[in-house]
C-alpha cells in the first residue's frame, strides 16, 4: 500500500513560497497571481500505517513550523513537479533512510514532489510561464496529482552491449556521420585514430569502448586543448612578444625545448623553472595528482608536526548552466573530493562565480537559456546546500558580473585541506591488488558529463544534456571524510582516486596500468543500467581505493563502521590493458598505451592581437557623482545577501569572517582558518583570489598578470608572507574553433601569468582549464582566475575593516614599469616585505588591496564594518581616486608608518571627505546595499528598497589645519624586472 502526506510551512515560516510569489509577479510579470503556497508531497511504500503515522511528525514535518494534510487543499490552480526517473532525489532518499532508522528494518520506497497551489485569475499563458520558470526540464517534469497504487518502477533489463560491426571498414564520410550521430566530443582525427587502432587489433569496437575513449580523451579529463601543439605563433604586441621570448628561453633553461610547445607547457613551466632554481620548495610529488600538495609544519599543542597541505580549484561551468542547483552542488562536492582522495580533511572553501546581469527582466532571456536571476540564485542554493550539509565552512563568496557570462556561467569552488603526513601511504599498485569502490551508488546522472563539458553549446543543449548533470549526496561524502580521518584506514590505501569525470573507467582506470573490472559488481541506485552506463557514469560521492588483497577485508570493515558501502570491483593485472566485463562478456579491452596517447596529435596556430587599455567608467564628474556610480556598480556593490546563504563558521576554525566589523559589512580580502588538528593550534591557512573580466577581455596578458598580483596582494594584506605562497589557476575560455585569434587569447593570458610567477618567485603548482565557454555566437570573456594560498599564524591575520577613529591611513604603492604599465616586481616584493614586517610587529590595524574601484572603493569598504569615516589629507584628484592600481595597499596604522604615503585619517563621523567634498557614508551604504537586494535580499522581507535619490552631501565638517603630508617612498633595488 502507498501512503501519502502533504507538508506545508506555517504562515511566517513560508519564506520560500512568498519569495517565489514575489519573483513570479515582479520578475516574470504574472500580475494576476495573487497567492502561492508550496507543499512537499511524500508517497511511501513498504511500511505499515503505524510506522507511517509515527514518521509524519518526526521525519516528514516539524510540528512547530509545519502543517500536514492527508488530502490536497483546495486552490484555483494546482500542479506538481517531480524529478525525472533516474535523477537522484535527496529529499526522498533522506526520508527513506530516516524511516529505516525509526523502524530498524528494511528501507521503504519513498517518492517526493513539490506541489504548487496558485490563486488568481490566471490565463493559460500565465500558467505556462509559471511552469516554465519553476520546472527545469533537464531534471524535472510535471507530476500527476493522482494517487499511486505502487511506487515500483519497471525497468527493461539490458543484457548485451552493441558491437559496432563494420566500424573498421567505414570511410571518412561515414566516420564523420557516425561521430555526429553519436554526439561524440572527439574530433574527426580522433575517430580515425580509433579506427586505425581497432584495425590493428583486427576487430570492431563495442559502443562502450567508443564512449569510454570519448570520455578518456575529453578536454575535461585529458586537457586536450591545452595539450594541442602550437606550430606557428604570431604576436602583434611587442610586450607580449618579449614575454613569449622569455618563455622560449625558459624552455631551453629547463630542457623542455625538445618537447612540444603547448598551452599546458606554458601553464606549468613556471613551477618547473622555479623548482630548478631552488625557489619552489616543499612540494609533495607523487603519481597522485588530484590536488596540489605541499609539505608543511603544523603546531599541534605546541609540538611542530609534519603535515601535508592540499588545495584545489574546480569548475562546473557546464553543469551549472544546464542545471544550476545540481551543477553548483557537485562543483563544491567535486572540489572536496580531490584533496579528500589525498586522505586529507577539507576544512574551508571559497566560491568565485561569473554571471551576466541578474537584474535584467526574464523577458530578455535568450532562447535555450535559463534566466540569469534563476541561474544565480539556484546555483547559490545548490552550492550552499551541499557545503552546509557536509559541514564545510565557506570562507569567502564572490560573484563577478560581465555580459559575456551569458554565454555560459562560471562556477568555481576552491578548497583547502590538510592531514598529518603519517596518515598518507603512496605506493604503486601491484598485480594481485584489488580496487574497492567506496561510497555512493551508480546511476544515470552524469553519463557523458566529461564530454558535455568539453563541447560548445547551442539552443538544443538544455534539452539534450540533462543526463550529463550529476546529483550530489553530501551525507555520503561526509561519511567518506570521517573514514579518511582515520589513520588505521588511510594507511591501508596504496593509491586513491575520486569518481569525477569518466566514472568507473577513468577513476579506476587511472589507478594502475593493468586492470580487470567487473561491472556487475558496481553497486547501482536502481536496476536497468547497461554496461556502458556503468562504465562511464559520473555519479558522485564515490572513491576508487587500491589496497593489497590481504588488507581488503580489514579496510571494508572500517568502511562499514562509518556506514559506507565498500565493494571489490577490480583487480590489478600484470598485462597493461584495461578490461571491463559485464554479464560475463568483455565489453572493454584496450591497451594502456593506446588510452594514454590521448588521441590523435593536434596542431594549431596562435595569433595574439594587441591589447588595449581598460579603465572602469564610473559616471559623473564630481567625487559625489563618481562615488554614487561606483558603489552601485555590480562588481562593487554589496553581495552580503549572497554571502549570508553560506555558513562560514562550521568547525569553529574560521579566523576571518567573510564580512568584518561590528556591523559585519566590510568584505574581507581573503579567507583564513586554523588547520583541522585534534587539539590546539596556532597554524592557519589563507587563500585569496584575483581577476577582473573587463581587464582580461581588453588585454589577456595584462589581465592575467594583474590577476596574479591581485591574489598575492590580497593575501599579503591578510597577514601572510609572499615567500610562502603557492598559486593555482582557473582558465576559462571560449571554444577555439581552430581560429588562431582565439588560440591567442589563452596563450597571451598564460604568458602574463608566467611573467608574474617568475617576477614574484611564486609558482602555480596546479590549476584547471575549461575551454567550452561558447553558446551559439556568444563567448565568455577570457578568464584566468588566480588563487594564492599560504600557511601562516592565526594571531598575525589582519582583517580589512577600520578599527577606530583618528588612525593614520597610508598607501603603499608600487612603482609602475613604464614598458608594461603594470607594477614592477622588485617594487612589489619590496612593498610586500615592508607590509609583512609591519604586520609582524603589530603596527597594522587593517589592510586592504586596491583593485577594481581604486582607492575610493578600498577606503569606502574599510569604513563600512564599524561605521568609521575617513578624511583625505593627500593631494589626489577625483580621477586618481578611482584608478584600479592593482598591487597597491591601503593600511590603517596602529603607530607611525615607516613607509608609504599618508592618505589621511579615520574619523568618528561616518562621512567620506575627499576632493573637497564631504559625503554621508550612511547614504552611500544604502545605495551600496540596495543594488542586488532584489536578487539576494538579506536586510528585510517584502518589497526591496527603492534606490536613494538626491544629494549625498553631508553637512560640512569643521576644517582642521593640517600641514601637507610628507610622502615617504621605500627605496627599491631596481626599476626593471629581470629574471
Amino acid at each position: 500500500m502507498v501512503y501519502r502526506i502533504y507538508v506545508e510551512k506555517k504562515p511566517g515560516f513560508d519564506g520560500e513560497a512568498q519569495g517565489l510569489l514575489h519573483e513570479l509577479v515582479d520578475l516574470v510579470g504574472i500580475r494576476n497571481l495573487t497567492g502561492l503556497r508550496l507543499l512537499n508531497r511524500y508517497d511511501v511504500e513498504g511500511i505499515d500505517n503505524v510506522l507511517f503515522q509515527q514518521a509524519i511528525p518526526t521525519v516528514f514535518s516539524e510540528p512547530p513550523v509545519d502543517v500536514t494534510y492527508d488530502a490536497l487543499p483546495d486552490a484555483k490552480t494546482v500542479f506538481a513537479v517531480e524529478y525525472l526517473p533516474g535523477q537522484f532525489d535527496q529529499r526522498a532518499d533522506s526520508a527513506s533512510e530516516c524511516i529505516q532508522l525509526l523502524s530498524q528494518g528494511e528501507r521503504p520506497a519513498v517518492r517526493s514532489a513539490r506541489v504548487y497551489l496558485l490563486d488568481g485569475e490566471l490565463t493559460a499563458d500565465d500558467l505556462a510561464a509559471i511552469k516554465k520558470y519553476v520546472i527545469n526540464p533537464v531534471e524535472a517534469r510535471e507530476a500527476s496529482l493522482d494517487e499511486r497504487s505502487t511506487l515500483k518502477m519497471e525497468f527493461a533489463i539490458p543484457t548485451e552491449v552493441e558491437t559496432l560491426t563494420g566500424f573498421t571498414a567505414l570511410d571518412d564520410d561515414a566516420l564523420e556521420a557516425f561521430r555526429n550521430e553519436k554526439g561524440l566530443a572527439m574530433d574527426h582525427a580522433d575517430i580515425v585514430f580509433c579506427q586505425n587502432y581497432f584495425k590493428s587489433e583486427h576487430r570492431d569496437p563495442t559502443i562502450t569502448e567508443i564512449r569510454l575513449i570519448d570520455t578518456y580523451w575529453s578536454d575535461h579529463c585529458r586537457h586536450t586543448t591545452f595539450g594541442t601543439i602550437l606550430d606557428d605563433v604570431k604576436i602583434d604586441d611587442e610586450l607580449v612578444q618579449a614575454a613569449f621570448d622569455r618563455y622560449m628561453a625558459l624552455r631551453a633553461e629547463t630542457g623542455r625545448d625538445k618537447k612540444n610547445r603547448t598551452l599546458m607547457d606554458c601553464a606549468t613551466i613556471g613551477a618547473k623553472a622555479l623548482k630548478q632554481r631552488g625557489i619552489l620548495k616543499n612540494l609533495d610529488e607523487s603519481e597522485e595528482i588530484n590536488a596540489c600538495t605541499v609539505k608543511i609544519k603544523c603546531d599541534v599543542d605546541g609540538e611542530q608536526q609534519n603535515w601535508l597541505f592540499l588545495f584545489k580549484n574546480e569548475t562546473h561551468n557546464h553543469p551549472t548552466e544546464i542545471e544550476p542547483f545540481g551543477g553548483a552542488a557537485t562543483c563544491i562536492g567535486g572540489a572536496i573530493r580531490d584533496p579528500l582522495s589525498g586522505r586529507s580533511y577539507v576544512y574551508q572553501a571559497m566560491r568565485v562565480t561569473g554571471a551576466a546581469d541578474p537584474l535584467k527582466p526574464v523577458s530578455e532571456t535568450m532562447p535555450g537559456k535559463l534566466p540569469q536571476r534563476k541561474l544565480v540564485t539556484t546555483a547559490a542554493a545548490g552550492y550552499s546546500s551541499y557545503g552546509n550539509q557536509i559541514g564545510l565552512a565557506t570562507g569567502q563568496v564572490a560573484e563577478l558580473y560581465h555580459p559575456g557570462y551569458a554565454a555560459k556561467r562560471m562556477e568555481i569552488g576552491a578548497v583547502v585541506g590538510a592531514t598529518p603526513a603519517s596518515h598518507v601511504r603512496r605506493e604503486e599498485p601491484a598485480p594481485g591488488d584489488v580496487v574497492i569502490l567506496l561510497g555512493g551508488r551508480t546511476g544515470r546522472d552524469g553519463v557523458g558529463g566529461a564530454t558535455g563539458s568539453s563541447k560548445a553549446h547551442k539552443l538544443t543543449s538544455l534539452e539534450t544534456c540533462g543526463a550529463e548533470v550529476q546529483k550530489g549526496n553530501a551525507p555520503i561524502e561526509r561519511k567518506l571524510q570521517r573514514l579518511f580521518r582515520r589513520e588505521d584506514a588511510c594507511r591501508l590505501i596504496k593509491r586513491c582516486n575520486d569518481f569525477g569525470a569518466g566514472g568507473v573507467s577513468v577513476a579506476i582506470g587511472e589507478l594502475a596500468d593493468g586492470l580487470h573490472i567487473d561491472l556487475n559488481k558496481v553497486t547501482r541506485k536502481y536496476e536497468g543500467l547497461d554496461g556502458t552506463e556503468l562504465a562511464i557514469s559520473e555519479s558522485q560521492e564515490r572513491m576508487a581505493v587500491a589496497v593489497a588483497a590481504e588488507d581488503a577485508e580489514t579496510f571494508m570493515k572500517y568502511a562499514a563502521e562509518e556506514n559506507l558501502e565498500a565493494t571489490i570491483v577490480a583487480t590489478v593485472t600484470e598485462e597493461k590493458r584495461m578490461r571491463e566485463v559485464w554479464n560475463g562478456k568483455t565489453i572493454v579491452d584496450l591497451s594502456r598505451e593506446f588510452l594514454n596517447s590521448n588521441g590523435a596529435e593536434r596542431h594549431a596556430n596562435a595569433h595574439i592581437l594587441p591589447g588595449h587599455v581598460w579603465q572602469p567608467q564610473f559616471a559623473g564628474v564630481s567625487f559625489e557623482e563618481k562615488m554614487e556610480s561606483m558603489v552601485s556598480d555590480l562588481n562593487v556593490c554589496s553581495q552580503k545577501g549572497l554571502g549570508e546563504r553560506f555558513d562560514s563558521t562550521i568547525g569553529a576554525a574560521t579566523v576571518l569572517m567573510p564580512y568584518g566589523g561590528k556591523y559585519q559589512l566590510t568584505p574581507t580580502m581573503a579567507m583564513a582558518a586554523k588547520l583541522p588538528v585534534d587539539g590546539e593550534t596556532t597554524t592557519c591557512s589563507g587563500m585569496a583570489w584575483g581577476f577582473n573580466p573587463y581587464l582580461t577581455e581588453a588585454d589577456p596578458y595584462r589581465g592575467a598578470y594583474l590577476a596574479v598580483v591581485e591574489s598575492v596582494t590580497k593575501l599579503v594584506c591578510a597577514g601572510f608572507h609572499h615567500e610562502d605562497m603557492y598559486l593555482t589557476f582557473q582558465e576559462y575560455f571560449e571554444h577555439m574553433n581552430d581560429k588562431p585569434e582565439r588560440w591567442g587569447k589563452p596563450l597571451a593570458a598564460l604568458l602574463g601569468a608566467l611573467d608574474a610567477q617568475m617576477g614574484l618567485g611564486i609558482a602555480s603548482i596546479g590549476g584547471k582549464d575549461s575551454m567550452s565557454g561558447s553558446f551559439e555566437k556568444l563567448d565568455v570573456p577570457p578568464t584566468l582566475v588566480s588563487f594564492a594560498t599560504a600557511i601562516g599564524k592565526a594571531n598575525k591575520v589582519v582583517s580589512t575593516e577600520f578599527k577606530k577613529p583618528e588612525s593614520t591611513v597610508v598607501l603603499i604603492r608600487p612603482i609602475t614599469d613604464p614598458e608594461t604599465g603594470c607594477p614592477n616586481f622588485f617594487s612589489l616584493k619590496a612593498n610586500y616585505k615592508v607590509v609583512e614586517d609591519m604586520i609582524e610587529e603589530g603596527m597594522v590595524a587593517s589592510a586592504c588591496s586596491v583593485g577594481y574601484g581604486g582607492i575610493a572603493e578600498a577606503l569606502f569598504k574599510m569604513g563600512l564594518g564599524n561605521h568609521i569615516g575617513f578624511k583625505m589629507r593627500a593631494d589626489l584628484t577625483t580621477n586618481q581616486m578611482f584608478e584600479p592600481m592593482y598591487g597597491s595597499i591601503v593600511l590603517e596604522m596602529v603607530s607611525d608608518a615607516p613607509a608609504g604615503e599618508i592618505l589621511g585619517e579615520t574619523t568618528k563621523e561616518y562621512t567620506f571627505e575627499a576632493c573637497g567634498e564631504t559625503l554621508d557614508m550612511a547614504q552611500l551604504q544604502e545605495i551600496w546595499e540596495a543594488k542586488l537586494e532584489p536578487v539576494y535580499p538579506y536586510r528585510k522581507a517584502g518589497p526591496t528598497v527603492e534606490p536613494i535619490t538626491g544629494s549625498l552631501t553631508a553637512p560640512a565638517a569643521p576644517k582642521i589645519g593640517v600641514a601637507k603630508p610628507k610622502v615617504i617612498i621605500p627605496v627599491f633595488p631596481g626599476t626593471n624586472c629581470e629574471y
